[in-house]
Parts: C-alpha cells; structure tokens; sequence
C-alpha cells in the first residue's frame, strides 16, 4: 500500500511540472545576465552550424555544448540561489560554494568554445 504523499502518478501533475520547468527557464534568462550571454552565443552556433551545413556529428557535439553549458548555469542559479537564502551575509565557505559552481560554468563554456572552434573555425577561416 503507498502511503499518502500524493506522488501517485497523474498527467495533470506531469504538465504541470514542465510548466514549472519552463518558468524556471524563463527566470534564468530574465534575470540572469550570463544566462542571456549563453542563450546568444547559442543561437549563434546553430546559425553557424546552419550557414555552414555542418554534418549530424558536428550537430550532435553543438547541440550537446549549448545543453551542457544551459544546465550548469541553472545548476549555478540554483546553487546561487541557495547559498543567498542560507546565508546572506558574506561567508568564506559560503563564497567557496559559489566559486566551485561557477568554475562548473566556466569549464562548460570553454569546451563549448574550443569544440567550436575545431567545427567553425577552419570553415570560416575557407571563407576569408
């Protein structure tokens, strides 16, 4: 017998719960200034990859880049968030936390950019 948790599965919850999603993508981009950074440089690469008629691997390694780096900046938000509401004032292990969560973005975005480099750069480099 399950217990009374209201876990049990309903479809009206399900949608529910990707509108939840959706606003929380919507406040990541509304608020979040590196967020609007990573959402051009985004759109950037998939007119690139579409000017470029780049192939299903080259695809998959864009697609993946701009995934990676969208979730360790939510990832990063979430952190953020959490660390402010637990301590609002300034704390070293507090800075620690936010500093490991940011270099996570950090690191996504710089493999995003040298794996587009190695994809877009010798074709704009053809084109110069």
């Amino acid at each position: 017998m399950m217990p009374p948790n209201n876990k049990k599965f309903t479809l009206g919850r399900r949608i529910r719960s990707f509108k939840y999603a959706f606003k929380g993508l919507l406040h990541l981009i509304r608020e979040e200034p590196n967020a609007r950074i990573h959402f051009v440089a985004g759109i950037i690469a998939i007119i690139c990859g579409w000017y470029f008629d780049i192939d299903k691997s080259e695809w998959l390694a864009v697609i993946l880049c701009i995934g990676i780096v969208f979730t360790t900046e939510i990832l990063n938000t979430a952190v953020e968030n959490i660390c402010d509401y637990i301590s609002p004032t300034y704390h070293h292990k507090i800075k620690i936390i936010k500093d490991l969560a940011a270099a996570a973005v950090l690191i996504s975005a710089l493999m995003s950019v040298v794996i587009a480099v190695y994809i877009f750069g010798p074709k704009l480099l053809a084109i110069l």
